[in-house]
């Protein structure tokens, strides 16, 4: 089994949007700078695999990548913990 499906069974469906999103804001950000996937790659030091599962929102890519592919393309990111009353006890 792939270890992007391993990994989506056990994180809900908010999250696993998130990571869609983040992918598809990618892709998007790199599109309209007119690169191609293999410009990202050689930008990012990494495979043009990677790239490419970055924006098919794969949940197994390491989050640097994910991150750095972003920051790239000019996407900030922010993290918003949850509300105090929404944590478990």
């Amino acid at each position: 089994m792939a270890q992007g499906k391993r990994i989506s069974a056990d994180i809900g469906g908010d999250a696993l949007q998130a990571i869609k999103d983040m992918g598809a804001a990618a892709r998007l950000a790199r599109t309209s700078a007119g690169d191609g996937q293999a410009a990202a790659a050689a930008r990012l030091g990494v495979h043009v695999q990677t790239i490419a599962r970055i924006e098919s929102g794969e949940p197994g890519v390491a989050i640097g990548h994910v991150l750095g592919m972003l920051a790239l393309y000019g996407i900030a990111t922010k993290l918003q913990p949850p509300d105090s009353g929404q944590l478990a006890s």
